[in-house]
């Protein structure tokens, strides 16, 4: 495949929070599948990222899908709604109908959506019965959505039991660790009809074990809790980390 131009947008599971590199950089899996793209295709590819930790599903669109489109990209992926799971009141279909503005607007330009749903954290986290209640929902109303749209690159998630089990997921149980970001990068490629390196399917080693009891509640709850109270975003005065192409090539 020659002339991809993948741009991503989303929040912080795009951006690549919790796949840390040594120099405070975040990778995650967009960046893992761009380059595994050219890799398995042979040919370079240009690749943006426009994603931003902490942001809703609504502020995504309204803020990058626009930006995203004027590169005039070949291929687009969105994932959005994690952060709107956790919040009190949501409404689902509201979240759900994001998704629907992404195909609409890529349909307008001929840009081929690949479509994600987020890993499943809900085994981890306090009050995770709520976050797989409306997963499951949001899901659901996703897929409705492009039943009828077999020209979708579906990369589902949210379904993948083995990739919600604790080996995945960082210290703070709410985002994957590299081997999760590796897992779903190997999803996107897979969607995509490239055959992925096989040990991005599973770590090589168990993950950090978690903090438990109070230390998890001080170090990672707290400070969530404090955002929400003050009405501040963990994305707030942060900007995307490839706002234009970047060139990725065969290694």
């Amino acid at each position: 495949m020659t002339g991809v131009k993948f741009v991503a947008i989303g929040d912080s599971f795009t951006e690549g929070v919790g796949d840390e590199l040594p120099d405070g950089r975040v990778r995650g899996w967009a960046d893992i599948a761009a380059q595994g793209w050219a890799d398995a295709s042979g040919q370079p590819i240009q690749y943006a990222n426009l994603a931003i930790r902490g942001k809703l599903a609504w502020p995504i669109i309204e803020e990058q899908l626009e930006p995203a489109l004027a590169l005039r990209p070949t291929h687009l992926s969105f994932n959005g709604g994690g952060n709107d799971m956790l919040r009190p009141r949501t409404n689902v279909e509201h979240i759900a109908d994001t998704f629907s503005r992404v195909l609409r607007r890529c349909d307008d330009q001929g840009i081929t959506v690949i479509l994600l749903s987020g890993a499943n954290p809900s085994g981890q986290l306090p009050m995770g019965s709520l976050v797989q209640r409306r997963g499951d929902e949001l899901s659901a109303a996703v897929l409705r959505r492009i039943a009828k749209r077999p020209d979708v690159v579906r990369a589902l998630n949210w379904p993948d039991r083995e990739l919600s089990t604790g080996r995945y997921w960082a210290e703070d149980r709410l985002h994957m660790n590299a081997a999760g970001h590796h897992r779903v990068a190997a999803r996107v490629l897979h969607a995509l009809g490239y055959e992925p390196p096989a040990p991005w399917w599973a770590p090589a080693a168990e993950g950090p074990e978690a903090p438990g009891g109070f230390a998890y509640y001080r170090q990672h709850v707290g400070p969530w809790m404090k955002r929400r109270l003050t009405g501040t975003s963990s994305g707030d005065g942060r900007t995307a980390k490839y706002p234009v192409w970047v060139e990725r090539v065969p290694q």
